[in-house]
């Protein structure tokens, strides 16, 4: 018999989903997927959400005869963690869905289910289990479709005042540029994420499907369109990261995402750019993420474990 939690990690395009041992190895004992029917609407990804959760839940009780002992869910977009609502996530169309409500009327009142916002829950996991174990100040800045950041303090992440702090990604770089989802201009996200080097490389090489791989790949064999379209979202990525690192003044920046997956190509002049800005700012350790896309998927684990933690004494 051995004790786990429920971990799901919700995307756009996919859920993760994995049954967590307790640590410090956290082991995954059981993992499995499934997409998202995003195109069936928002009413179907919380149904969708509902049975996969409640899935995991009769197959832990199957494998170990013993129920969960928590459930941590975590998503994209705003999450307001302590009322348990998905507050707004466009790639879901949800808007104020009280989950942990509904996920505890499925799954029953006994059983603890905390939320967690996605790039802080991976941040959450890349700092206690993978590139950031160890460390006590940290900063997780994955760069995918958009860009976050999480920062991580003693073995946990900071949420903020009002649950939005490391949105790195909107730190205005190039005032004027081009123009963002959130409403303001030359957001770092529009320049350096890796949706938006794939944009200008696919400009630049008239290739219409080119990704940031592609990119990186155009980069290492030397073609100067695309050194030119990388310098340029290198200057953006450290100007962002300089004013992160001179407000935060993290002990290590762990960098992850599918931009991140360039290595040296990305990170030796990212190391160059951030040297050549800094004055009295001390330059942190700078790794690429360890956990990869499992990260999120972990994290909510590890955010099902603090749970069930912090409950056990009022038992």
């Amino acid at each position: 018999m051995s004790p786990y939690v429920i971990a799901l990690d919700v995307g756009g395009t996919g859920m993760k989903a994995a049954l967590i041992g307790p640590g410090p190895e956290y082991a995954r004992l059981h993992e499995t997927r499934r997409d998202t029917p995003r195109e069936r609407g928002p009413d179907a990804v919380v149904e969708t959400v509902l049975g996969f959760a409640a899935e995991l839940r009769d197959y832990g009780l199957e494998r170990y005869g013993t129920p969960p002992l928590a459930v941590g869910v975590v998503l994209p977009g705003i999450v307001d963690t302590a009322a348990g609502v998905a507050r707004y996530a466009a790639n879901l169309g949800w808007s104020d869905v009280p989950l942990r409500q509904l996920l505890c009327d499925r799954l029953g009142p006994e059983l603890p289910v905390v939320l967690g916002h996605d790039v802080r829950t991976g941040g959450l996991a890349e700092g206690r289990v993978g590139a950031g174990a160890g460390v006590d100040r940290f900063l997780f800045v994955p760069l995918g479709t958009g860009i976050a950041g999480a920062i991580g303090l003693d073995g946990r992440v900071e949420p903020g005042a009002h649950g939005s702090a490391g949105e790195i990604g909107h730190v205005v770089v190039r005032p004027g540029g081009r123009e963002c989802p959130c409403g303001q201009r030359g957001c770092l996200e529009t320049l350096a994420s890796a949706t938006a080097v794939g944009r200008e490389w696919a400009a630049a090489s008239g290739d219409p499907g080119a990704t940031a791989a592609d990119a990186a790949k155009a980069v290492d064999a030397g073609d100067a369109r695309a050194v030119r379209v990388w310098q340029e979202a290198v200057a953006a990525l450290a100007d962002g990261l300089v004013i992160s690192l001179t407000l935060l003044d993290p002990r290590t920046l762990i960098i992850g995402g599918g931009l991140a997956e360039a290595g040296e190509t990305l990170f030796a002049p990212l190391r160059d750019a951030l040297r050549d800005r800094v004055t009295f700012q001390q330059l942190p350790t700078i790794v690429p993420a360890t956990l990869g896309d499992s990260a999120g998927c972990l994290g909510a684990g590890l955010l099902a474990w603090d749970q069930h933690t912090a409950e056990v004494p009022s038992r």
